[in-house]
């Protein structure tokens, strides 16, 4: 997959109840309710099915979304540390 590579599966996951997930779910079903207005149907009544649909499309895309955030900042951490451990003059500790 190329969205998250193999040594992503080092990671321990996020929580299934994180603020991207929420927001893209939250997006989802909004879309859904503008999809409705659109069209002239009422918006919360009709297409349930469609708002479910939309929100869980929602969430499991910021759930991933989250994952790849994740991946990004714990591989710039990795490359950071290891550029401080090979360059220790340039860190030097300030005396107490």
């Amino acid at each position: 997959m190329a969205f998250l590579p193999d040594e992503s599966r080092s990671l321990p996951p996020p929580s299934l109840f994180n603020p991207c997930s929420a927001w893209l779910g939250l997006a989802g079903w909004v879309a859904a309710l503008l999809d409705n207005c659109f069209n002239r149907r009422p918006a919360i009544r009709a297409g349930v099915h469609r708002q479910i649909l939309f929100t869980t499309a929602g969430w499991f895309f910021g759930y991933y979304l989250m994952k790849r955030t994740n991946y990004v900042y714990a591989k710039l951490d990795r490359e950071l540390f290891e550029y401080v451990r090979q360059h220790p003059e340039d860190f030097k500790i300030a005396g107490i």
